[in-house]
């Protein structure tokens, strides 16, 4: 046998290997389908065929197939890597290859659609994720087909210009967040939008998100009514700029703080150039001059720090007399450090912040400390600081810090809990949430479910928006736990019941509960398992953050804005800068559109190296 003749007969066997172990995959997929059956045949009829895709890319992925796409890329063949939208259909014609290849006939498949009520007819995948992107979002614009969706600023229910430019820029989907201002300035946001999208042509969305039942610290009792003032100092210590203090009523600029003072005679007698005398509130000697008077209020300055209080006297050159009003309650935090304990409290009664250990405070969720087991992690505030449950009982839980700054972490009122080890037992959708719900059907086009966990919880909102005769409104999920992760496959095929859904990669939330090291793995098998369900994404949190805040990106986000176009909407939240925000990631996803499509990498032709071939 020649050389030739043994590597065919080599690269023969190796393809019959390979079909034996593409056949077992099909039987892989025909015994999920048949599991799946009844989920399957529950969807609306429009996504059946991207139901039972679904469950095949659900049923393929339980396997560990990296050896057999090494050996499919050896034998030059699909190594599978481009399959999400039609499983079924890149599977057959990489078995008739394989079968070509090792001389044999071409293989009888199991007959996946066995049982299964017929749908409308299937259409390639792609295409069935383009019609529904469409559905969901609206027509893209011409020059790009990643949506972006924007969150509303509250200034948006009064200033209708900014509106405006929002739209001009390039907003596709407006976001009105429901746990932020309330019906009367979400009416005049979406009228404002309405008349935009009017103004510019546009088929602008509008989506409304639940607040969701987020769990977040209890109030801290509040500190003694002081205020600290002080100059501007140089980097050796001298003053540069006094600092200044408005005596009197508020002040008109806002850079300067005010203070009460009776009686409003005594302000009134002042005059410019006067030296006004006082003890601080470490009883430390002061001196404030006058730099303008005026009938309501004098504004003084200082060059040392003084800690103004409520009670303290303020005395002229002539011996006068006033007394300083209520000053503003001193928010006060918690510092906590690795290896500290903090004691959770089932109660929402403010705590006083004492020196005493364990430091405490209250937690707003009272299912969490029955639900709750020792060993589990618990993060707060973003994650800022991170812990493990070292005892747990019906009125606390005490944690072990284990992550926080080196010279500890602030930990403040109102802020968020995540229990990523925990299977909470509540549901997604608030009182709250079924009242604000009221409003979205009656005037929103999507409605965002925020901390979805389980296929129950996507059945009480579409059982919600039934009873409210509100069939027209979309649905978003929004997977910010890890629960809401595991269970992505059931409840997509729960939101299939409905005309049109979609999903967010909410990945603040989803971050802190993954550990940031995953983020990045388990944003991208969202995006291959809604792929596999023609389901649109929407790549959300922190999207060019420093640019809709500060005016200026960095190198950082720009990237991971680009990245963002594998999905089919990318979402910005609100800034002073958001307008610059839109119009430079809409200008970003116009030119990644030219590279990248999903997992595949567009060949357009690059100019950068044209003189090269030339």
């Amino acid at each position: 046998m020649s050389t030739g003749q043994q590597d065919d007969r080599e690269r023969s066997d190796r393809a019959g290997e390979c079909l034996t172990r593409v056949l077992e995959l099909f039987e892989r997929m025909r015994a999920a389908r048949e599991v799946r059956l009844e989920d399957i045949n529950g969807v609306n009829p429009r996504h059946r065929f991207s139901a039972a895709n679904l469950v095949d890319y659900a049923a393929v992925r339980a396997q560990d197939v990296r050896d057999l796409q090494a050996e499919l890329s050896s034998l030059g063949l699909s190594s599978l890597g481009r399959m999400e939208s039609d499983v079924a259909q890149h599977l057959s014609a990489v078995a008739h290859t394989l079968a070509a290849v090792a001389g044999q006939e071409p293989p009888r498949l199991p007959d996946l659609d066995a049982g299964i009520i017929p749908g409308e007819d299937p259409r390639p995948g792609p295409l069935t994720l383009a019609r529904n992107t469409v559905r969901l979002l609206g027509q893209a614009p011409e020059d790009r087909d990643t949506r972006i969706m924007v969150t509303m600023p509250s200034e948006a229910a009064d200033d209708p210009a900014l509106v405006a430019r929002m739209v001009g820029a390039g907003m596709d989907v407006a976001r009105i967040n429901c746990a932020h201002d309330g019906p009367d300035e979400w009416s005049r946001m979406i009228e404002h939008l309405r008349d935009a999208a009017a103004e510019f042509g546009r088929d602008l969305r509008i989506a409304m998100d639940l607040a969701g039942p987020k769990v977040r610290t209890g109030p801290l009792a509040p500190g003694p009514r002081v205020e600290k003032i002080k100059p501007d100092r140089d980097a050796t210590g001298h003053v540069v700029r006094p600092a200044r203090l408005w005596l009197g009523a508020s002040y008109s600029d806002d850079d300067v703080p005010s203070v009460p003072v009776t009686p409003a005679t005594w302000l009134a007698e002042r005059t410019e150039g006067e030296r006004i005398h006082v003890r601080d509130a470490r009883d430390s000697g002061r001196t404030l001059r006058v730099v303008e008077a005026h009938d309501d209020g004098v504004l003084v300055e200082f060059s040392k720090t003084v800690y103004f209080a409520t009670g303290i006297v303020l005395r002229s050159r002539d011996g006068a007399e006033a007394v300083l009003g209520e000053l503003p309650e001193t928010e006060q935090y918690l510092r906590i450090g690795i290896g500290d304990t903090l004691r959770l409290l089932d109660s929402t009664e403010p705590v006083a912040v004492t020196d005493e250990s364990p430091a405490r405070i209250g937690c707003t969720l009272p299912e969490a400390f029955r639900d709750v087991r020792e060993g589990q992690r618990v993060w707060l505030d973003d994650g800022k600081l991170g812990g493990v449950i070292r005892s747990a009982g019906p009125e606390h839980m005490d944690l072990e810090i284990t992550h926080a700054g080196p010279a500890g972490t602030k930990l403040k009122a109102e802020k968020g809990i995540n229990f990523p080890d925990t299977d909470l037992s509540i549901r997604s959708l608030t009182e709250r949430d079924r009242e604000d719900l009221r409003f979205v059907a009656r005037h929103a086009d999507i409605v965002n479910m925020s901390f979805v966990r389980s296929a129950q919880d996507v059945a009480d909102l579409l059982e919600q928006l039934s009873e409210l005769d509100a069939t027209s409104v979309d649905v978003t999920l929004k997977i910010e736990t890890v629960g809401g992760f595991e269970q992505l496959p059931m409840m997509l095929l729960a939101a299939m019941r409905w005309q049109d859904s979609g999903v967010m990669i909410a990945r603040g939330d989803l971050a802190v509960e993954t550990g940031f090291e995953r983020m990045a793995e388990v944003q991208q098998e969202i995006l291959w398992l809604c792929e596999a369900g023609h389901v649109p994404v929407i790549w959300a949190t922190q999207v060019l953050q420093g640019l809709a805040k500060k005016g200026v990106p960095s190198r950082a986000e720009i990237t991971d804005a680009a990245q963002g176009q594998r999905a089919e909407c990318v979402m910005l939240n609100k800034g002073p800068f958001v307008v610059e925000a839109i119009q430079t990631l809409s200008s970003m996803l116009q030119r990644m559109a030219g590279h990248a499509a999903k997992k595949t990498d567009l060949m357009r032709k690059l100019r950068a190296w044209s003189e090269f071939v030339r």
